[in-house]
């Protein structure tokens, strides 16, 4: 009795914490959960907006983007390869394009490339804003398609200056249709956009991009399998405070052909194996222009009589009717001939090129 009577009384608190602990202990041997809170208060249930969003299957978010799982998984699979030299076509363009619109609108035209992304191109279809202006260009020289996109806020502010509406508060867009007048200048507008896209394409490869049909709703424009990767490019044209943006749909597929000339760090990187830059860069040398000098005599005299010579004084040269005349670039040597005349312009025969006189060296 004396020994119970001795032993220290628990508090009601510490006989409630050994109990919880008694408790957990049972419950994380029997199912194996951890110890601490019970199991239905320590573990957070999702419910299902929660659950799509964590997919990635939200159908609120409106903005197009992926997220969640479904991104991840998208950028996995939209995440390709890269085409350095298609940067550089698109900084041509940028700056070819903005010359010619200020021809065209007689206006300040400011374009840029904002951003050049990889998409799928089923994905890319059905995010296209509506009413747009989904051009189906032929790729000439490729033998494939791509698409060319413009925003209605675009093809609105270029009629609006062309019909002299620059003074005028830019108008809400309602949705409507284009006019046959809208889409007449709009043809004016995709003429000037191909011309430049195929000259800034020049050096790369001779691509013509001719415009097929204009369509208003992105079924009709199907040049791809829907789960082919595309390249999408993505322009904005500033026209006095009025911007819209015009799109790029370059599927990878119609890219093949060039594809080993895009990926060059820089022009004419694989110089000796690119067959179109060597043509590209021949072509341009033929067309350079250079000057010959005709050397008749060449002599050596001292300064003291140089400086005697006055108007009307004769120098006699060493050259004779048949004597060998010396064509000569830059100071250099090229060609050899004789003195003749073609009608009335003195004219020189050549009679060795530099390969003759190379080898006469080598003799």
């Amino acid at each position: 009795m004396s020994d119970q009577t001795d032993a220290p009384q628990k508090s009601e608190e510490e006989l409630l914490k050994e109990w919880q602990n008694m408790a957990s202990g049972d419950a994380a041997g029997s199912d194996g959960a951890p110890a601490g809170e019970g199991s239905v208060e320590g573990q957070k249930i999702l419910d299902q907006n929660e659950i799509d969003s964590l997919l990635g299957v939200d159908k609120g978010a409106g903005d197009g983007q992926s997220r969640g799982v479904k991104a991840l998984l998208d950028q996995s699979v939209v995440n390709y390869e890269k085409l350095p030299m298609l940067e550089v076509v698109y900084d041509k363009f940028e700056r070819i394009l903005s010359t010619s619109l200020r021809h065209y609108t007689a206006d300040n035209v400011d374009v840029t490339v904002m951003n050049m992304t990889s998409v799928r191109f089923g994905d890319y279809l059905n995010q296209i804003p509506l009413p747009a202006g989904i051009v189906v260009v032929n790729a000439v020289g490729l033998d494939d398609y791509v698409l060319l996109v413009y925003e209605s806020s675009l093809i609105y502010a270029v009629v609006d200056v062309m019909l002299g509406g620059r003074k005028s508060k830019p108008v809400p867009i309602s949705g409507r249709q284009f006019t046959a007048i809208e889409r007449k200048i709009l043809d004016t507008l995709t003429e000037i956009v191909l011309k430049d896209l195929g000259e800034s394409f020049g050096p790369i490869a001779p691509v013509q991009f001719k415009a097929e049909r204009m369509e208003v709703n992105p079924r009709f424009t199907v040049i791809s399998q829907e789960a082919n990767v595309a390249i999408l490019v993505t322009v904005k044209v500033n026209l006095e405070g009025r911007e819209g943006k015009m799109q790029f749909c370059l599927p990878y597929a119609t890219l093949e052909p060039i594809r080993e000339q895009l990926l060059q760090q820089f022009m004419g990187e694989k110089f000796g194996q690119d067959n179109i830059w060597e043509n590209h860069l021949s072509q341009e040398l033929y067309h350079t222009t250079m000057r010959l000098d005709a050397v008749l005599d060449k002599m050596t005299l001292p300064l003291s009589e140089v400086l005697e010579w006055r108007v009307g004084d004769t120098v006699v040269l060493n050259a004779r009717e048949y004597s060998p005349i010396q064509l000569e670039c830059g100071g250099v040597l090229k060609l050899v001939g004789t003195m003749g005349r073609s009608l009335d312009f003195k004219a020189v025969k050549v009679n060795h090129t530099i390969t003759d006189l190379n080898n006469m060296k080598q003799s």
